[in-house]
């Protein structure tokens, strides 16, 4: 495979922005293995909660990348978003019940935690360099890697530092994750597609100086046309208070910490004896994806690559996402372990999980920003008669580096999110992942070693892979104390499973199916020849 660069560079892959997303690529690129330099404008993170939401694949994306329990130490379970009319009817009611990934199925939760788990890890890693109060001012790319020019910069000294000594980094990749109004998408001019969403909201942040009662501890939309509102639990001790900014507004004047009050009180009999107010300010939501998320050794993740309105819970959580997947290919392709085209099937995979999302927020959006009273009545009566239908089920991984028919159609499970359980390896007992090396996973009912053989085992061991059985006397075997595995293959029909390092199944089946399932995934991570760099 023609992988090797016979440059030399500062640093493998460079990742502009310490978002969530940034977060969590440079946590997992450095895990791996790699030099991996970070270049964020702000000086430090930010503090404040914007995500409030993540689900349990999300959760385990943050088990990998930083501390889990400390990132969700203030965390609550969701169990339900209701959706209600401006009398407080039952419209919708989103389950999110249930469990994911070795989590819950969702949480409402406190960011900088989060945040702060992950930066934490990343400061012990002696191949990460995190450069804060760094702006990045040009780029170019070459065949072997791009170079990136940078500057000290601060929101207060802008002028000041414009004439601020510029230098420069290489790195064989780069990952925009800068967010919506990416310096990285703007230098490589890549365009978006806009779905014209532009509602304006007040968000009112606050902690909870005593309990507010159980009427707080669920997230509620209110499709009010008068003026729709919403709140939701920030975790445990904290409060989430939204209400859209109407033509007629004077939006600036909303922004006060004086209309925040005023509208707590009134709308809620809420007051500084309840809350402190945290932050309050406008946002405009917007639905965006750029036009491509690659232009030779750069590539977009995030709200870089694309926006959606907030009514999922999934902007943050799909930026994660496309961290994770893009990370163990760049691992795969810095390693020589697969060829540079790999990295083509990031966009393939991500693109349309995003676009289903975002096509679901807009719609949410829609609803709860309906502003004329004859059309919301009519509205709330045709989901009051249930002839409104569901929201589509969650997106999978539909092609890309998974088990296909020849047709490119998806087999059986292959796509869909693995399990993870507790277990038990010798004396150690614990999460599966936590136990176990990040990489791809192979765990059978039965013992499958005799029917790989050595060449496939050598493949799996090469790519860093985990092989282990639920059946007991193998050096490789597990307990499965909670009974999570054996629960999953009696409800799939299934006897074994290949994951992907981003949690995904390449595919599951009978015992029987491994070798193909192995000689499939050797055959996908070497087949495509090189593509030309873009410069």
């Amino acid at each position: 495979m023609n992988t090797e660069s016979t440059t030399t560079t500062d640093y493998d892959v460079a990742v502009v922005g310490y978002g969530p997303t940034g977060l969590v690529l440079s946590s997992m690129l450095a895990r791996a293995g790699h030099r991996v330099v970070v270049i964020e404008r702000w000086p430090s993170l930010y503090g404040m909660p914007r995500l409030t939401h993540i689900d349990g694949e999300t959760a385990r994306i943050i088990q990998a990348a930083g501390d889990v329990d400390e990132a969700l130490r203030d965390a609550a379970p969701a169990a339900v978003y209701e959706w209600r009319n401006h009398a407080e009817d039952l419209l919708i009611a989103v389950d999110w019940s249930g469990e994911s990934s070795g989590f819950a199925a969702h949480y409402s939760m406190y960011q900088p935690h989060i945040e702060c788990s992950i930066d934490d890890r990343n400061r012990t890693r002696p191949n990460l360099d995190v450069h804060q109060g760094t702006v990045l001012v040009g780029m170019e790319q070459s065949d072997e890697y791009v170079e990136l020019t940078v500057r000290p910069w601060s929101r207060d000294r802008d002028a000041q530092w414009a004439d601020a000594p510029e230098r420069t980094v290489t790195a064989r990749y780069v990952v925009g994750a800068d967010g919506a109004g990416s310096m990285v998408r703007h230098i490589l001019g890549i365009g978006r597609t806009d779905l014209h969403v532009d509602d304006r909201w007040l968000n009112i942040d606050t902690e909870c100086t005593r309990p507010l009662g159980d009427r707080f501890d669920t997230a509620r939309q209110f499709c009010d046309p008068h003026q729709p509102h919403m709140f939701m639990p920030i975790g445990r001790s904290r409060q989430r208070f939204e209400v859209a900014v109407r033509p007629e507004d004077d939006a600036q004047e909303m922004a006060t910490e004086e209309f925040a009050w005023r509208w707590l009180r009134a709308q809620h009999d809420l007051g500084p004896e309840d809350l402190t107010i945290l932050r309050h300010i406008v946002y405009t939501f917007s639905a965006c994806t750029a036009d491509t998320w690659r232009a030779g050794r750069v590539f977009l993740a995030g709200d870089a690559a694309h926006t959606m309105p907030p009514y999922m819970g999934q902007g943050a959580c799909s930026g994660m996402r496309d961290s994770i997947t893009l990370a163990w290919k760049l691992d795969l392709v810095l390693s020589g372990k697969a060829d540079d085209a790999l990295l083509d099937t990031y966009e393939t995979e991500r693109r349309p999980h995003v676009e289903v999302i975002q096509a679901c927020a807009v719609e949410l959006g829609r609803v709860a920003n309906l502003k004329d009273p004859v059309a919301a009545a009519a509205r709330d009566a045709a989901f009051q008669r249930g002839e409104v239908p569901p929201l589509p089920p969650f997106p999978t991984i539909a092609a890309g580096v998974i088990d296909a028919d020849d047709s490119g159609v998806p087999r059986g499970f292959a796509g869909t999110l693995a399990p993870q359980g507790v277990v038990r390896r010798g004396e150690r007992s614990g999460r599966f992942d936590d136990l176990h090396p990040w990489g791809f996973t192979l765990v059978s009912t039965g013992d499958a070693t005799e029917l790989l053989g050595p060449d496939r085992l050598a493949f799996l061991a090469e790519l860093g892979g985990t092989v282990v059985t639920l059946e007991p006397g193998h050096a490789h075997s597990v307990v499965d104390e909670e009974g999570t595995y054996a629960a999953y293959f009696a409800a799939t029909g299934t006897e074994a499973f290949l994951a992907r390092p981003d949690f995904h199944l390449y595919g599951a089946g009978a015992l029987t199916d491994l070798p193909r399932l192995v000689d499939g995934l050797r055959a996908t991570l070497s087949a495509a020849p090189a593509v030309a760099v873009a410069r």
